[in-house]
């Protein structure tokens, strides 16, 4: 599933604490046809370092499982962060 998310408008803390709370894979898909996995905190970092660079301008949100993307979706929109799940 692919979700279009100005992320550049996000806070990176919070977007990463996001990320780290979806169950499945989490990808970023540039323009470039780049394909970033955002569940390696390296990866993650490096690709939020490019987007505050200007590097980066349009990015899709690919994620493995629909609940996953539901919650980013809703993070994008509404600001709402996921909250992460208690064993």
């Amino acid at each position: 599933m692919r979700t279009e998310m100005n992320l550049y408008q996000l806070n990176a803390t919070d977007f990463i604490e996001a990320v780290e709370n979806c169950k499945g894979k989490v990808f970023l898909e540039t323009d470039e046809g780049d394909i970033i996995n955002l569940k390696s905190r390296l990866l993650l970092l490096s690709a939020l370092g490019k987007m505050i660079n200007g590097q980066i301008e349009k990015t899709t949100v690919r994620c493995e499982l629909p609940e996953d993307e539901t919650k980013l979706f809703r993070f994008a929109l509404y600001g709402e962060k996921p909250q992460s799940e208690q064993n």
